[in-house]
């Protein structure tokens, strides 16, 4: 049976396989590289969401955003996750304070995989055209 590091692992580079073709993907690969700062600086539910609302917003980049949080959604949420079920948002504000450090912690260790996944895979922004980076 795969240890959950290897669990998380895995997780974390079958999402970004997934997204590697998207044109959206460098976009996506930088708030990556930003959430995890962003949780620890203002806790993990403001900060996802933060993505939320910004998956709802009317800009291009609202795909990229929708799909971070539903890729740590599906981390965080199911069998032998923090929270038995989705929306994540709801299962932070409702459960308790355990599931909560739980969570984080594994938002965490899940972000440190999936970031070197992205950077490995999928190039920055500059790189693909965007002027950006």
């Amino acid at each position: 049976m795969p240890t959950r590091e290897h669990q998380r692992a895995q997780h974390a580079l079958e999402a970004v396989r997934v997204l590697q073709e998207e044109t959206w993907a460098p976009r996506y690969r930088s708030y990556v590289d930003r959430l995890g700062p962003a949780i620890l600086r203002n806790g993990l539910g403001q900060a996802l969401a933060g993505e939320l609302a910004a998956a709802g917003s009317e800009s291009g980049e609202s795909e990229a955003h929708r799909r971070l949080y539903a890729n740590l959604e599906s981390w965080l949420c199911g069998k032998e996750r923090p929270y038995p079920a989705a929306p994540l948002l709801d299962a932070l504000v409702k459960g308790e304070e355990d599931e909560y450090l739980r969570a984080h912690a594994e938002a965490m260790a899940w972000l440190e995989w999936h970031k070197r996944f992205c950077r490995a895979y999928i190039p920055r922004e500059s790189a693909a055209g965007t002027g950006e980076g």
